[in-house]
């Protein structure tokens, strides 16, 4: 399909899963409310509750979508995807280590905060060890290592947790969700989503060379180690902003570029920002049907996410494996 049908595409249905989103709850509020206009209880529930909801289920889903877009072309591996590099499991210590010292309770912009430290953290120790020169397979090597450095610890944290009710918060955070989040998530993930996603679409170039090869790439003038720190570092503000609001939601970065890409073609600068576009639809879409399956049980987006993704997932290798 050619770009600007399928960026036309793809916008609409985003457009119409946030109107979607923005007018489910539980009592019927026009989308006039989101600009000021009718009573003044409407204006506050579709501003203060609605739309953060929304735009973030929208900012989480395009940066791991773009993300793992970005993974898989820098990889040369469709089974990559952003937590590889352990960014979102990093993130998900430092929320846990807020939720059982007590720190989220006594400041609530605690958590997140803690979240993108750890993110940081990560990214920083991975650049330690994979070298400002190391190949791909270092940097999934130190990955790995990272990541389960952090999933250790964070099991570490909650084995050793003596207090019940952070263990529980803990455990259901780390489900994933956008409800109950403020205007100040929105404004604390926003700037950092945009910076990662602006930092990983200007790789496409460089993707759309490394298919040729790490010699021919750098033959045609692409530096590898600015490649690299770009995808790292966009890969970190983006997928860490993104688990430090919503917690662990899965799968979003692994399918929706395996959904994007016949339709793309070959080329991974295309896929960057398709997969940004339906990455959004997905998670909407999911916490759409979050709101309407169980709407009393307070069902997690992680676990509807989780439960459409790994069938798909497996469609999807069903179908690989025929084709080859």
């Amino acid at each position: 399909m050619r770009p600007l049908p399928l960026a036309t595409a793809l916008g609409a249905l985003v457009i119409a899963l946030l109107a979607a989103s923005l007018s489910i709850g539980y009592a019927p509020i026009p989308l006039g409310a989101l600009f000021g206009a009718g009573d003044a209880l409407h204006v506050m529930v579709m501003q203060q509750i609605r739309l953060p909801r929304s735009a973030l289920a929208a900012l989480v889903g395009a940066a791991l979508g773009l993300s793992g877009a970005a993974m898989q072309g820098y990889l040369r591996n469709p089974l990559a995807e952003p937590g590889l590099i352990g960014v979102s499991g990093s993130a998900a210590l430092g929320a846990v280590i807020a939720l059982q010292t007590g720190l989220a309770g006594v400041y609530g912009m605690a958590l997140p905060l803690m979240a993108l430290l750890f993110a940081a953290g990560a990214v920083g120790l991975i650049l330690l060890l994979a070298g400002p020169r190391g190949g791909s397979l270092t940097l999934i090597l130190a990955g790995i290592a990272v990541s389960a450095l952090a999933g250790a610890l964070t099991s570490l944290t909650l084995n050793l947790s003596s207090n019940p009710y952070a263990t529980f918060e803990i455990v259901f955070w780390m489900m994933g969700s956008v409800a109950d989040r403020s205007l100040d998530h929105l404004a604390l993930a926003a700037p950092l989503v945009a910076v990662g996603s602006a930092a990983l679409l200007t790789t496409g170039r460089g993707l759309d060379a490394l298919t040729l090869g790490e010699d021919a790439a750098e033959a045609l003038g692409i530096s590898l180690i600015r490649l690299r720190l770009s995808l790292l570092l966009g890969t970190a503000a983006a997928v860490g902003a993104a688990t430090a609001v919503a917690g662990a939601v899965g799968f979003v970065g692994l399918v929706v570029p395996h959904l994007l890409r016949p339709v793309c073609g070959a080329r991974p600068s295309r896929l960057l920002w398709a997969s940004a576009l339906g990455g959004a639809a997905m998670v909407l879409s999911a916490d759409i049907a979050v709101r309407l399956i169980l709407p009393d049980r307070d069902l997690k987006l992680g676990v509807v996410m989780a439960i459409l993704g790994a069938p798909l997932f497996l469609h999807l290798i069903y179908r690989t494996r025929r084709a080859a």
